[in-house]
């Protein structure tokens, strides 16, 4: 597979331009639309892994490779709702997370078939819509371990996984999402800083070995009131250390709905020199789990970032469906994007809190 594809680096260029002159619009979740199909075990299996000796059903990524249907016409879903970007259905496609399926030897072809399917779904609309060409954007998710935080609490220093093997199950991925045509690299629902950085240097490595650099979107996730990540940063920490890659676009997504998300997405707008995204979950899940908010409250609420001059990109988390990202793509038509401010020169690193020296 060539490590270049053809028309990719006009596709991102074009993005850029248009990114100056419009908010973006991203997709919805994709657990609760595949939830709403009512699949069975047979539905993950398919044929190749009618015989795998572990339950699969849940495994929603490995839909690339059983269902490839189902993903294509979410994709659709999404575009045709207003969506400029849709995320590839490999948010746990990494050996790591999939080796609760033990489904490890499948991680390649989930990853390179899920950025297939985008890609395909994606031009078809742009053909059918060239004033608004549509984009793919390669999800990386977070793990079921953490580098920054013991895994034993009488042991400060225990980890289940070393950097290393971070590092070594995204690389796998970042590559497959590549080669199967993805336009960017979506780093998202972070919680452990440090493991979004084995994932930025998989990144940056493949970039050195010969293949088209993509632009990196980063997502961090505030799990609830206090205001930092699950391994403890604040916002400003956070973007002090990621900002060393020079993403595309900087956010927050997951965890919070709008009302609770919008402080600490002011807070990111202050202090990011990069475009600035949100994807807010549908509200706080009720006693049931399910989320309460409504199409048109979601996209109110989004509206009003987007007139205080908050957002470049917006889009949903869980509990958001087509109807959702469609009510927001209407509310934020023709409003004008997030201005990107200049700061002065400084020194900026981060622990837990961020650390400044002008």
């Amino acid at each position: 597979m060539s490590k270049v594809q053809p028309g990719r680096a006009e596709r991102i260029a074009r993005l850029k331009a248009i990114a100056k002159e419009r908010i973006l619009i991203l997709d919805g979740s994709w657990g609760v639309m595949i939830q709403k199909r009512g699949l069975t075990e047979d539905d993950y299996r398919g044929e190749r892994f009618k015989d795998h000796k572990v339950q699969l059903k849940g495994d929603n990524d490995l839909l690339c490779l059983t269902r490839p249907d189902i993903i294509a016409d979410l994709h659709d879903q999404y575009y045709a709702a207003g969506a400029d970007i849709s995320e590839t259905n490999t948010f746990s496609a990494t050996t790591i997370a999939q080796a609760d399926y033990e489904m490890q030897g499948a991680v390649w072809d989930i990853n390179f078939e899920g950025a297939r399917i985008a890609r395909k779904v994606a031009d078809e609309w742009t053909a059918r819509e060239p004033d608004k060409p549509r984009f793919v954007a390669g999800s990386i998710g977070p793990l079921n371990v953490m580098l920054s935080m013991s895994s034993d609490v009488n042991d400060p220093g225990a980890r289940k996984v070393t950097f290393a093997q971070v590092y070594d199950a995204y690389r796998e991925q970042v590559r497959a999402l590549h080669e199967g045509g993805a336009d960017m690299f979506l780093i998202e629902t972070i919680t452990d800083t440090l493991n979004c950085k084995a994932a930025i240097k998989a990144i940056l490595d493949v970039e050195d070995e010969g293949y088209e650099p993509l632009p990196i979107w980063i997502s961090g996730t505030i799990t609830d009131r206090s205001g930092r990540t699950l391994s403890g940063q604040t916002v400003e920490a956070f973007w002090n250390s990621v900002r060393h890659a020079k993403p595309f676009a900087v956010g927050l997504n997951c965890a919070l709905g709008a009302e609770l998300m919008r402080p600490h997405i002011a807070e990111l707008a202050r202090i990011a020199d990069t475009l600035v995204s949100a994807y807010p979950n549908a509200g706080l899940p009720n006693a049931m789990g399910e989320y309460d908010e409504t199409p048109d409250q979601t996209g109110h609420m989004l509206h009003d970032w987007a007139g205080d001059g908050l957002v470049n990109i917006l889009g949903g988390c869980c509990g958001t469906t087509p109807d959702h990202i469609r009510h927001v793509a209407d509310e934020v038509r023709g409003m004008k994007p997030r201005r990107i401010p200049e700061r002065p020169h400084a020194m900026r690193l981060a622990g837990l809190e961020p650390f400044e020296l002008a």
